[in-house]
């Protein structure tokens, strides 16, 4: 110290320079300079005037004059050329369709001025559980923000749900509402998860028959008026299961004399547990008490939610809310039910197969939510790389980052087509304009989208937070927040090898025709670009890997239930990289199609397309696989 001090005391006192800086010590390094004009350097006034007098610029405990601009969210619709591409393409050329994207455009545009805060604010502002009042009563308040709130009224507003039921945009009610989801879906603090529970409960009413006492649910769940519109839960999981609904619930409905039952069970994980309503399984007991096991013996029930004279819920006690990985913004909570009023909404012991048309709405939801969280980082990294210099250049002039983006792109545009084509499949579905074709397409890809989206948008998001470097770790950028909420996309409404196992079952009861339906729709896809020359290579890999798909199907059709179970996560994507193919291909081959979407097919294909045929060629699903994979693991 005694050194440091005698030379800092010979320069002060060599120095010809009057300036000592009014007594504020000279900073022993210069860190950098920030006189380069770069993008994201801001100098005030001051900052000149400081450095003109010899100052440096971090004097005086400054924090120097840099700071870095963030991302800016620009009109989510306008900076989407597919997904204006492809309305353009599909939507019919008459006054209703401009209304859609004039719809569109203005939605997208409050998105980014007024949607995005609120669904800050909820990230920010999580709801919390108060279970008692001031006095002591039992109360199980779930409180959430004023944002949560001002959502639910504006997603009434915007028909988010209503859309969907709106018969005057016939077939393409579905691609429309979808696509205002997409838009809002990274901005919405999460509340298209209620959304997706609510449009699923519309689905399952219109399905059984609009009629007391479900009408006036059935009224709300649809409207467009925030005063009247109720959202739904879905309280299907129990301890013992989540989507083996068959083995782990044990809930039990009590018959009434009125008609009515009431249901005494355990909920271990409820969504959207703040909404009005809900639908929910349980076995129905017999006047000795006794239930039925199994799937053959589930119901589905209708309940309200609601509070007594001392407000009190009634039949329900809220025992915690969940401490997730992401989806913060949204109450999920485990329930005690006791004594909850309800009506069978299903035939009894039909519980299950009622809830069909409700999963394929929340898978569908959930696929659009993946496909919306790999468009939102992309664009927001897409703006960053004109923003952000290093190694003296920009990032949109590094050819690697630009390479990585162009990967990112597309991933999403594979999984933006894939989305659109069920909803438009269920579009033409529930229009009664869907062929059989449709019908068995619907079905196998249901699932099919929504397992390999799902895994899509995790590492689609994950290598998007790796293009803003450290800030994409950091919390308050609201960054990573992204990724922790495209995780559960992957979880909720069957996990990736429950979706590869329902592939199977779907493929098997309908005797293969949903198969059918899918090479022959592919073949179809493919004739229609052969005439495209700078397709050719995408065009030759797609029918190359649909034809080993064949092949596969054959020989697995020989083989045991054993063979097809482990080879049916890789028949899965298969399935999906090969429909993926042929829909960037369908829409490269559009007389509107631009340069870029020709280099996205070719892209796309130049990966494996039929993983399947590759995995089986090495023997990955031969009868001692399982033995050596529980060798390896448990070793």
């Amino acid at each position: 110290m005694a050194v440091s001090s005698a030379i800092l005391s010979r320069r002060v006192a060599g120095s010809s320079c009057c300036r000592l800086w009014c007594g504020v010590p000279r900073p022993l390094i210069h860190i950098r300079s920030a006189s380069a004009a770069e993008p994201g350097a801001r100098k005030s006034d001051e900052d000149h005037q400081w450095e003109a007098a010899g100052g440096m610029p971090f004097s005086r405990a400054r924090v120097g004059s840099f700071f870095q601009d963030q991302p800016v969210l620009k009109n989510p619709f306008l900076e989407d050329a597919l997904l204006r591409g492809y309305l353009k393409r599909h939507l019919p050329q008459e006054s209703s369709s401009q209304a859609i994207l004039s719809d569109l455009n203005a939605f997208g545009k409050r998105v980014a001025k007024e949607i995005d805060i609120l669904g800050r604010e909820c990230e920010l502002n999580p709801p919390r559980l108060v279970h008692f009042d001031p006095w002591g009563r039992r109360v199980d308040h779930i409180v959430t923000s004023a944002a949560w709130k001002r959502l639910k009224d504006l997603s009434a507003q915007e028909g988010l749900v209503a859309i969907g039921y709106d018969k005057s945009f016939r077939e393409w009610s579905r691609v429309y509402q979808m696509s205002k989801l997409y838009i809002f879906s990274p901005s919405s603090g999460l509340y298209t998860c209620p959304l997706a529970m609510t449009d699923g409960a519309a689905k399952v009413i219109q399905s059984v028959g609009v009629s007391p006492p479900v009408e006036e649910a059935f009224s709300r769940l649809t409207s467009r008026q925030p005063e009247r519109f109720w959202t739904s839960g879905q309280w299907m999981t129990e301890r013992q299961g989540g989507s083996d609904v068959g083995t782990g619930t044990e809930t039990v409905a009590v018959p009434q004399t009125d008609g009515s039952y009431r249901l005494h069970g355990f909920k271990w994980f409820t969504s959207a547990t703040d909404a009005d309503m809900t639908l929910t399984l349980a076995r129905v007991q017999d006047r000795s008490g006794a239930t039925t096991m199994g799937s053959r013996g589930l119901s589905l029930f209708y309940a309200e939610v609601s509070r007594g004279e001392d407000g009190r819920l009634r039949g329900i006690e809220v025992q915690r809310l969940k401490d997730k990985l992401g989806t913060r913004q949204m109450p999920t909570a485990e329930l005690l039910l006791d004594g909850l009023p309800a009506y069978r909404l299903s035939e009894e012991g039909r519980g299950v197969a009622s809830i069909a048309n409700m999963l394929t709405i929340t898978r569908i939801h959930n696929s659009v939510s993946a496909a919306a969280a790999m468009r939102r980082v992309l664009q927001l990294a897409r703006d960053y790389a004109t923003r952000r210099t290093a190694f003296g250049k920009l990032l949109k002039d590094h050819p690697l980052h630009m390479q990585t983006l162009a990967r990112m792109e597309v991933e999403t545009r594979a999984a933006f087509l894939l989305v659109m084509e069920v909803c438009r499949l269920l579009g033409r579905e529930e229009s009664g304009l869907a062929t059989q074709l449709d019908v068995h397409l619907l079905r196998l890809l249901t699932p099919v989208v929504k397992l390999y989206t799902g895994k899509q948008a995790v590492a689609v998001v994950s290598e998007g937070l790796e293009s803003f470097g450290g800030q994409g770790y950091i919390e308050d950028t609201g960054l990573p927040g992204i990724l922790r909420d495209a995780q559960v996309l992957s979880i909720w409404e069957g996990t990736t090898n429950v979706l590869s196992l329902d592939v199977l079952r779907c493929a098997a009861r309908s005797s293969g025709m949903v198969l059918h339906a899918y090479f022959e729709h592919v073949k179809s896809l493919l004739t229609g670009a052969s005439g495209v020359s700078s397709l050719a290579p995408a065009v030759k890999a797609v029918a190359g890997a649909l034809s080993e798909l064949e092949q596969f199907v054959q020989i697995a059709a020989s083989r045991s239930p054993s063979y097809l179970e482990l080879a049916a996560r890789d028949l899965a994507y298969s399935l999906a990289r090969i429909y993926a193919g042929a829909l960037l291909i369908d829409h490269a081959s559009w007389k509107e199609a631009t340069p870029q979407d020709t280099y996205a097919a070719l892209r796309w294909c130049e990966q494996d397309l039929c993983l399947v045929a590759s995995k089986q060629m090495r023997g990955c699903y031969d009868s001692s696989t399982s033995s050596q994979d529980d060798s390896l693991v448990y070793s």
